[in-house]
């Protein structure tokens, strides 16, 4: 089952393309790397399908519904979760209270929210009472993901998970990726410059450059031949 489709998409800032002409599927269960260098429409992207950014042209389709920048939070009760680069946590709120306002998380789900987020980042389990901004940027990062993740989303946008973080931290977050694409059968685009970590738990990989996708393959095959990946980068 396809939840995200999106067709010859433009997409942008104050009307200016940095992404043109993309095209993308992402299935049910499956984890897609969208990899490149800084400025190749990545995070564009993932703010588009989230509705934070408008479509200039072309078509985004999630979960049967369009990607809508004026109402941003109907994408995201449709099943969309987006861990974005700058965490956007509320630093004076504690772990829970940052929990709590998963979109979509009903009052009476919240103590199972709490014990899935425990079970996922075992870390924040005596850090509840502890306020945001205080916490470590490991643990920040740590939050962030949790709260997408306690609503079971459908579709989970991730980017730059292990921007300024420790490479030992990054190898043990990376792979809840993959595990809320397995335990969740949910979709998953994450945006990493750890490339091999990437290539790792992945299905799919995507290369973009000047907004385009340069190079589209499965994750087993490019991480057995590095060198597409390079040519990539370097045009």
């Amino acid at each position: 089952m396809t939840i995200l489709r999106i067709q010859n998409l433009d997409a942008g800032y104050d009307g200016v393309p940095v992404v043109r002409g993309l095209d993308l599927h992402v299935g049910k269960g499956e984890v897609v790397a969208l990899l490149g260098p800084n400025g190749a429409g990545k995070t564009t992207t993932l703010r588009t399908i989230s509705g934070l950014l408008p479509v200039i042209d072309g078509e985004v389709d999630v979960l049967g519904g369009p990607a809508d920048s004026r109402r941003p939070h109907r994408v995201a009760r449709r099943g969309v979760a987006h861990v974005a680069e700058d965490r956007s946590l509320f630093p004076g709120l504690s772990v829970k209270e940052n929990l709590r306002l998963a979109p979509g998380l009903r009052r009476r789900h919240r103590t199972a929210a709490y014990a899935r987020a425990v079970d996922v980042f075992p870390a924040l389990g005596p850090l509840m009472s502890r306020r945001a901004g205080l916490l470590s940027g490991g643990e920040q990062q740590m939050l962030a993901v949790a709260r997408a993740i306690v609503t079971e989303p459908e579709l989970l946008l991730v980017d730059e998970m292990s921007l300024g973080l420790a490479p030992v931290i990054v190898e043990e977050m990376l792979p809840v990726v993959r595990r809320v694409a397995d335990e969740l059968n949910a979709a998953v685009i994450v945006v990493e410059q750890h490339i091999h970590l990437a290539l790792e738990l992945a299905d799919r990989a995507i290369v973009m450059a000047n907004g385009r996708i340069v190079l589209d393959g499965d994750a087993n095959e490019l991480r057995a031949d590095p060198s597409q990946i390079e040519a990539s980068y370097l045009g």
